[in-house]
């Protein structure tokens, strides 16, 4: 019973700052830490930095190269981000494109900490086992130039099928909530807009990857 009142507490909290988005971007005052938003977002209990999620994760979650909906994707540390970072899968797009909700990643009304819901990531690997990818940067409103080496997505377990549930109903709340927030003009134009921009951008990388 306290396991289920702590989960609906941490969709809860989820979702009021997700409640608090426009075009896709949190702007609560609340400071995120990528590693604390990826726990609660994902169900996945692990803690540390970012990049020690991927060795925490043996004997305790399956891993693996292929992105499913739920998972986390495990970012090394590379250059200035040296606690690495983790990003949950949103939804799987293709085999080389995918959505994910992550905090503290790009810079949002001229700081960190920000919640972001369903940011476009490119596996721009060479064998496309997503182990370098490209994600998509407020600021610029793209794909940026840096390519991110990763471990891969960790999974929920069998052990954690009823807590995949629960963030399943959770999840649902937060989009709902959002859509409820924000107003959908606004929303719609803001995810069109970004779209007609970027869209020609990831076609020819895509088509590069493909040409390989």
């Amino acid at each position: 019973m306290m396991r289920r009142a702590k989960a609906l507490l941490s969709s809860m909290t989820v979702a009021a700052v997700l409640a608090l988005s426009s075009g896709g971007v949190a702007h609560a005052d609340s400071y995120w830490q990528c590693a604390t938003f990826a726990r609660m977002f994902s169900g996945i209990q692990i803690f540390g930095d970012a990049w020690t999620w991927w060795n925490q994760a043996v004997g305790k979650y399956t891993t693996g190269d292929a992105p499913q909906a739920g998972s986390v994707l495990v970012f090394k540390r590379n250059g200035a981000m040296r606690e690495g970072h983790v990003a949950v899968v949103s939804r799987v797009l293709t085999d080389r494109v995918i959505q994910v909700t992550h905090a503290n990643w790009s810079i949002i009304e001229g700081n960190r900490g920000k919640v972001e819901q369903d940011v476009t990531v490119v596996d721009v690997s060479a064998k496309g086992d997503w182990s370098q990818v490209k994600v998509w940067y407020d600021p610029i409103r793209d794909l940026g130039n840096t390519v991110y080496p990763t471990y891969g997505f960790i999974y929920q377990t069998a052990q954690n099928t009823a807590k995949l549930a629960q963030l399943s109903v959770g999840q649902a709340a937060v989009s709902q909530m959002a859509g409820a927030a924000a107003s959908p003009t606004s929303v719609g134009q803001s995810l069109a807009n970004a779209a007609a921009a970027s869209t020609d951008r990831i076609a020819a990388l895509l088509q590069s990857l493909a040409d390989r």
